[in-house]
């Protein structure tokens, strides 16, 4: 079987061309020609985004496809490192999205060429739509993270323990959401690492109960080995709110996917322990989880009852507490990696984290 003809995938701003941009948007809109580009600009970052402008031909216009773009992918050095996370957002955009809808921009082309290790995603600019985009410096509103849970449980609904995600299934190869992680845990919890990340805000906004690496190790053993016990769906795999936005028609929007298979409470106690502030959440994160399991129900799910899924909820914690202890300040501000781990950190005391994981 040929290559598709818009292989290899270019790994450089400059490879991005007319030529090559007019077979990438033929993969979902035939017949389709771009005449010239222009660079906007660019954001250089985990994975890169490229922003043009079109000079579309008649078909293109035609076609929805607007004027400004965003061309994602590793368009720098290190991302031949991350080709990994690249497949998963692929994924996430290319086979995922169209068959299990979660609210998120219009994509055009979305495929991933494992000998350049490169995935690209053309996407619509949201900057040119004029979304509203969350921050971790702004806590969510109750109404505002509820109505996001509710997407969230009608897309987690779609595959909950579903033959799909099993053996032999057609999204039995997305990765294993713990088995994925392991590589980026044992680097960032190493002895250096883990050392390093202490001596930064973040590390002295947290609890001196959760400063502790061997503690951090073999609690993140334990929640793997409870996790890998509960019912499995895909996940969008990084819910944070920096990966998130608000569409002009007040649908909440999702971006950066990193799709996998996991446990559901998983992102949401991710989500829910770093969005809102830490004044408001011991009140309000009761009303959503139970409100997140009453959306799984209307979608003809039967999901674990209040008890199990608060359970589900406190150990998970452990996950939100390492990604914001180790998340490198080039990728995300410091005053965001603070933020959420002072959040997740009392979240945490306010759960009794360390007694269940210590029962589990």
């Amino acid at each position: 079987m040929s290559a598709p003809s818009y292989f290899p995938l270019p790994v450089t701003v400059e490879g991005v061309t007319a030529e090559w941009l007019t077979q990438a948007l033929r993969q979902r809109s035939p017949g389709v020609t771009i005449n010239a580009l222009e660079v906007v600009d660019t954001i250089f970052t985990t994975c890169s985004k490229i922003r043009l402008r079109l000079d579309r031909d008649a078909a293109a216009v035609a076609a929805g496809i607007p004027e400004l773009v965003i061309v994602k992918g590793g368009f720098e050095e290190h991302a031949r490192n991350l080709d990994h996370m690249h497949l998963r957002e692929v994924r996430g955009y290319r086979d995922v999205y169209p068959e299990v809808p979660l609210p998120h921009p219009a994509t055009f082309f979305a495929d991933f060429d494992p000998e350049a290790r490169q995935g690209i995603i053309i996407m619509e600019d949201l900057v040119a739509k004029g979304v509203e985009w969350c921050h971790a410096t702004r806590p969510q509103s109750h109404e505002q993270v509820a109505r996001r849970l509710g997407d969230l449980a009608t897309f987690h609904a779609r595959t909950w323990d579903s033959p799909a995600i099993k053996p032999g299934g057609k999204w039995a190869d997305l990765v294993d959401f713990f088995e994925v992680m392991q590589g980026f845990f044992d680097d960032k919890a190493s002895e250096k690492n883990w050392a390093r990340f202490l001596g930064l805000p973040r590390g002295v906004a947290v609890s001196k109960r959760f400063q502790d690496r061997q503690w951090m190790h073999d609690a993140w053993a334990k929640v793997i080995a409870y996790g890998q016990t509960l019912p499995y769906c895909v996940l969008h795999g990084d819910i944070h709110l920096g990966n998130l936005y608000i569409d002009t028609d007040g649908t909440p929007g999702f971006l950066d996917t990193l799709a996998s298979r996991g446990p559901a409470m998983l992102e949401v106690s991710y989500h829910i322990s770093a969005a809102v502030d830490v004044a408001e959440r011991p009140r309000w994160e009761g009303s959503l989880v139970q409100h997140y399991l009453d959306c799984l129900a209307a979608n003809g799910t039967t999901p674990p009852s209040f008890d199990e899924a608060m359970h589900q909820y406190g150990v998970f914690l452990v996950y939100a507490h390492f990604i914001w202890m180790t998340t490198e300040s080039k990728y995300q501000p410091e005053t965001v990696n603070t933020a959420n781990a002072a959040r997740v950190s009392q979240a945490m005391l306010d759960h009794d984290t360390v007694g269940l994981v210590a029962a589990l």
